[in-house]
């Protein structure tokens, strides 16, 4: 059977937000329709693209949820008193996507029309190459903002501050989507690793937190969260990673520790945004999504789930290529 019709997938991407909401009643009615109806669209999208989409596409993708996921974190800092240099740092953001995708190419990449880009090419004649280039360029865009702004000088340091968060713990890990895809023929299903353990563990701390957690696990971040919940979190990951030896080629041993790993790293991810919404004094980033909040309530444990199991895979699985 197919990865994308099991209904073990089926379960896994059904995120705790929406199955969770389909048991309420009242006055939370509306939002479940929200709710159900938001994630009946993004579902067969989010699928058909990792799947069977290029990685370049994908790279389009991830670009429009990191500009949407900067906005909100720059929102944020405004919140606070904090401007960033927006206009600055989505255009380095976009870059870092831009180079993590050229990562990906062989010596060419077939294009429509018969025509091919080359690596060089595609690196700009051998010059923004990598992803040090990009934050290099960044750092001297930051310079010369802070010199020649018009803002007063008592803003230059938070709007440096924000802006390099914005850059180093939004869009770089987020760009490493766009690595996992293009790794070879299971680039696909890597990303898909990463997504579905990140669910399926959201989704198991939910439930299971919801019905016997008693101790709390963080509370001066997120109240309700538990060790219990964090722990069914752990579980249902590993889980994943178990199930996922039908679609990958990586030994069982190797993919319950890479879905421990990526776990262990969304938990954390989770924590960190919910550290920056009490920051802010927000209970959710945004509400571009109905029913669900911002996008960065959405990614929030993706943001280091994802390079968690890009990390392992290339340099404890196959550190050689």
């Amino acid at each position: 059977m197919p990865l994308y019709l099991s209904p073990f997938f089926v379960i896994s991407f059904l995120r705790y937000d929406v199955i969770g909401s389909i048991i309420g009643s009242g006055d939370l009615r509306l939002m479940t329709l929200q709710r159900v109806a938001t994630a009946a669209v993004l579902i067969p999208f989010v699928v058909g693209l990792v799947l069977f989409g290029s990685t370049a596409w994908v790279a389009v993708a991830l670009t429009v949820v990191i500009v949407l996921a900067l906005r909100e974190y720059f929102a944020l800092g405004d919140a606070i008193g904090h401007r960033a240099y927006r206009i600055w740092t989505t255009v380095c953001a976009i870059l870092l996507v831009y180079t993590q995708w050229v990562a990906t190419l062989q010596a060419s990449y077939q294009i429509p029309g018969g025509f091919a880009l080359h690596r060089q090419i595609g690196r700009f004649a051998n010059g923004l190459g990598a992803t040090q280039d990009v934050f290099s360029l960044f750092l001297l865009g930051v310079t010369l903002l802070t010199l020649w702004t018009k803002r007063p000088l008592v803003e230059a340091l938070p709007a440096a501050g924000v802006s390099s968060s914005a850059l180093l713990l939004v869009a770089f890990p987020l760009s490493f989507a766009v690595r996992l895809h293009g790794w070879s023929r299971e680039g696909p299903r890597l990303l898909l690793f990463a997504l579905v353990i990140t669910w399926a563990g959201d989704t198991v701390a939910y439930f299971v937190g919801r019905a016997m957690g008693k101790h709390p696990f963080a509370p001066h971040l997120s109240p309700k969260k538990t060790w219990e919940g964090a722990a069914a979190s752990l579980v249902g990951s590993l889980l994943v990673g178990y199930a996922f030896s039908r679609w990958l080629s990586a030994p069982v041993p190797h993919l319950l520790a890479m879905a421990g790993v990526g776990n262990l790293a969304g938990q954390a991810g989770d924590l960190l945004e919910s550290a920056y919404k009490r920051s802010a004094g927000v209970k959710d980033s945004g509400a571009l999504l109905p029913g669900h909040g911002g996008i960065l309530d959405r990614i929030d444990a993706l943001i280091l789930a994802i390079p968690a199991v890009w990390y392992y895979w290339t340099l404890v699985y196959s550190p050689g290529n």
